[in-house]
């Protein structure tokens, strides 16, 4: 059976493909986009556990990366 771990970011309209295809490159699956909270896009994603090479926690790097992004997007 597949084991799954999970990821959500925000999205920035402006900046939407290149977020998508930033998590995509790096195994994501896109399962949802919804309105979050304060009224900005989520997007949810998937990816089998152990979908980073050993070693490697690319999800966190890759949390890391859109987070500056969002910021940068944002000032």
């Amino acid at each position: 059976m597949t084991t799954w771990e999970y990821l959500t970011t925000p999205l920035l309209i402006h900046n939407t493909a290149a977020i998508l295809n930033n998590w995509g490159k790096q195994g994501w699956e896109l399962v949802q986009v919804v309105t979050g909270p304060e009224g900005g896009l989520v997007a949810y994603f998937k990816r089998p556990v152990g979908g980073a090479s050993a070693g490697e926690n690319t999800g966190l790097a890759a949390a890391a990366q859109a987070a500056r992004q969002f910021e940068e997007g944002s000032a």
